[in-house]
């Protein structure tokens, strides 16, 4: 705010018995020691200024409200997420980023609209293309630092010669891997020469419940920034996927990742090398190159609660259009899943 103001006592106030008290009719007492007064009328060269509001309420009233505001930026800085909504309400503002690691929040009126949160977490997911020794592979990966921290799954960057990291601005990157979790089928990439990056806020997957409505955001078969939607269509699934690295590219010869569910394969086989981690379902949309990809909960602002590891696509959906699309059985790595894990993977843990 560019209005200054002034310390108690800088104004000049006449007093009610000074030099223009007569012009107002009042009348003191005389004492007889002092000067007589002037035998003619004073001049009228200077009128008196036309009575109006005094200032210093009003500018008190202004200082008050700044000190409000300055109460509810500090509250809200203290405690984040809706009570930093509330600052928002109250300055004006459409979006709010919590300090250095979360996205612009959706505004309360906007929750549960797709649009409104494919606005606000797109930037936030990022095409992730890794260079192996037989080929290539595409996944999805989500921001988590400005710097260009970037989680996706292991399967994604496994066995990679190079990675190549493209934003949803179009920019891109060469990312190197800080570290990686075979067993949670985890991995942190990070740019290099990023900065200013929109990083996601990672929600709290403790509290997800079935029938919940989520969104999915990806690459899927390299098309940035697919949005999709559905719900949680069941929690706590046993999901098992290969730990080896040759096992973990491709083999369902149609781009998509082997993993086991309920004693059955889906994609090709998994080979022995296994791991087997507990993942929420979905119905949303996914599809090969969703690997790495944000789940996020549509009745929050924009948190996310999952990375999406494994989607079934039939190997018949080649040659027959009939049977072509999603058939809504997808599973996502929750996201308290990847917070425990992260001091692990920044500290270039690799198994």
């Amino acid at each position: 705010m560019t209005e200054s103001f002034r310390r108690s006592g800088e104004y000049d106030y006449d007093d009610p018995q000074g030099p223009y008290s007569q012009s107002h009719g009042y009348s003191a007492p005389v004492n007889p020691e002092w000067p007589p007064p002037p035998a003619y009328e004073p001049t009228a060269a200077s009128p008196l200024p036309a009575a109006g509001p005094e200032p210093e309420p009003r500018r008190r009233r202004a200082r008050g409200s700044v000190a409000l505001l300055a109460a509810v930026a500090i509250v809200a800085a203290a405690v984040g997420g809706a009570t930093a909504y509330g600052f928002q309400e109250l300055a004006g503002k459409n979006d709010v980023t919590a300090t250095g690691t979360s996205t612009a929040v959706v505004p309360a009126g906007k929750k549960g609209d797709v649009a409104a949160i494919a606005a606000a977490v797109s930037p936030s997911v990022v095409e992730i293309n890794a260079t192996l020794d037989n080929g290539s592979s595409t996944g999805s990966g989500v921001v988590i630092s400005s710097n260009g921290e970037i989680v996706t799954n292991n399967h994604v960057i496994a066995g990679a010669q190079s990675v190549k990291v493209r934003t949803s601005d179009g920019h891109s990157y060469t990312a190197d891997v800080v570290g990686t979790d075979s067993s949670k089928d985890l991995a942190l990439i990070k740019l290099q020469g990023a900065s200013g990056l929109r990083a996601a806020t990672l929600g709290d997957s403790s509290g997800v419940q079935v029938g919940d409505s989520v969104v999915a955001i990806g690459s899927p078969e390299g098309l940035t920034g697919t949005v999709t939607s559905g719900i949680v269509s069941a929690l706590d699934r046993d999901v098992t996927v290969p730990t080896d690295e040759s096992q973990a590219q491709g083999q369902g010869g149609d781009g998509s990742w082997p993993f086991q569910f309920g004693g059955r394969n889906f994609n090709g086989d998994t080979g022995s090398s296994t791991t087997t981690y507990k993942a929420i379902q979905t119905d949303a949309s996914l599809n090969p190159g969703n690997s790495g990809g944000a789940l996020i909960d549509a009745a929050a602002a924009g948190n996310i609660i999952g990375i999406n590891a494994a989607m079934y696509s039939s190997s018949q959906q080649a040659s027959s259009s009939s049977d072509a699309g999603s058939i809504g059985l997808g599973f996502a790595i929750p996201v308290n899943t990847v917070k425990s894990d992260l001091a692990k993977l920044r500290s270039g843990g690799r198994n």
